[in-house]
């Protein structure tokens, strides 16, 4: 396996593209692989097309490789959740205890196909943007859901993956700071108005952080972020 190449779940949002402006930063080859999964908006995606298209222009390299995007759209009727399904309401699930934002076995299924095309390319580094610093409660965002999945793929595939996740223990504000150490100010600006984030698929307002609704779990926890990080630079 190639330690200079790596696979990035890429699905359009803040955390995985930082990601990807780190990787294109560290490897010299780096494949990409995203999911239509049945989310309920395709913005995510249409954003992830733009981001694949610029983001060596902003960053200045030219190690993106091939791109992968898998359909997995019956996955939506198999994990129905409030990101799948647009009839239910964004809320907090007393049976799990979990929100209904959460997409059951969602990163699961992700990293294992990436794995599968880390195997194909040769490549070691699987990346991921999960993290459990600053986050909606998600079981499978969990450092030792990482170690235990890293464990098996490798056991299933007798392979030597490193699951790779560089936001793990940073918060909203620590990402911001990223991009800026990785990208500087031309990277904060891509990633702020080139992203989506939103969990009501909000691509027509934008705000100091980014497009939004501003009233989600998920814009709230980009913005409060962004202020964070904001305030720390005097912007």
């Amino acid at each position: 396996m190639n330690s200079r190449s790596c696979v990035v779940v890429l699905s359009g949002g803040q955390d995985s593209t930082t990601c990807l402006a780190l990787a294109l930063k560290s490897y010299s080859t780096v494949y990409t692989i995203g999911f239509q999964y049945g989310q309920r908006h395709g913005v995510e995606l249409q954003c992830r097309s733009r981001i694949l298209r610029s983001i060596e222009s902003v960053v200045g390299t030219r190690s993106l490789g091939p791109d992968l995007l898998v359909d997995m759209k019956s996955f939506g009727e198999i994990a129905a959740c409030s990101l799948t399904d647009p009839k239910v309401p964004i809320a907090f699930d007393e049976r799990t205890q979990l929100p209904n934002t959460f997409v059951p076995g969602r990163n699961l299924v992700f990293l294992t196909y990436a794995a599968a095309l880390a195997w194909k390319a040769g490549a070691r580094d699987i990346i991921t943007g999960v993290g459990e610093a600053d986050y909606s409660g998600y079981p499978d965002c969990r450092e030792e859901t990482l170690e235990a999945l890293e464990k098996a793929l490798n056991l299933g595939m007798q392979a030597d993956f490193r699951l790779v996740a560089p936001l793990m223990h940073r918060t909203k504000k620590e990402t911001w700071e990223l991009a800026e150490e990785t990208g500087g100010k031309a990277l904060v600006d891509f990633i702020r108005t080139e992203t989506h984030t939103c969990y009501e698929g909000d691509h027509e307002h934008l705000h100091p952080w980014g497009y939004g609704c501003g009233r989600c779990p998920a814009c709230r926890l980009r913005e409060k972020g962004w202020e964070e990080y904001a305030a720390s630079r005097g912007i």
